[in-house]
């Protein structure tokens, strides 16, 4: 997701946050942003290091400077943190969400959805006389554009994981 600014100062920013794979992580991660009123717009978690029991946190939110700044000075004190990083201010990245589209329909409303679906390179998971399924990868407004096209052809369901990120480059979140 690419930095943006709203008339009143917000950005949104795209923080990974390297974790111990350990109980309760995720519980005190959310615990910061509910308890201070920050606002998730997106949230993923997956261990990444099973060796050294890490686990890699994408949280996307949205504040001032000055807010996103105390947000990861607050995940930077959290015990089990050991890398905090903006990806958003540190350089070019890449964003991807994966998405389940289902489009309910029959005739030429589903023959649209999957001429789209191809156009989108979306692949088709699952499909009946009545129903086909897609799976997208993709940044959040290729999704979201998407998910617009589908709605008029039977749009019946969206699933979609929020963002991953990761630094372009040789640039590393290293623990």
């Amino acid at each position: 997701m690419s930095e943006k600014l709203s008339n009143e100062g917000q950005r949104t920013a795209t923080i990974a946050v390297l974790v111990e794979n350990e109980a309760g992580v995720l519980a005190r991660v959310i615990g910061l942003f509910s308890g201070r009123g920050y606002n998730i717009e997106s949230l993923t978690v997956a261990p990444v290091d099973e060796e050294r029991r890490l686990s890699r946190i994408t949280v996307v939110t949205t504040g001032t400077d000055m807010i996103i700044e105390q947000i990861k000075a607050q995940l930077d004190r959290l015990v089990p943190v050991h890398t905090v990083s903006d990806l958003t201010m540190e350089g070019p990245h890449l964003t991807r969400e994966l998405a389940l589209i289902k489009v309910v329909g029959r005739g030429e409303a589903r023959m649209e959805a999957l001429r789209l679906g191809d156009a989108f390179r979306a692949r088709v998971v699952d499909a009946s006389h009545e129903s086909a399924t897609f799976e997208m990868t993709g940044t959040a407004e290729k999704i979201d554009a998407f998910v617009a096209l589908m709605r008029p052809l039977g749009l019946a369901e969206v699933s979609r994981t929020g963002a991953v990120a990761i630094a372009r480059g040789p640039r590393s979140l290293a623990a």
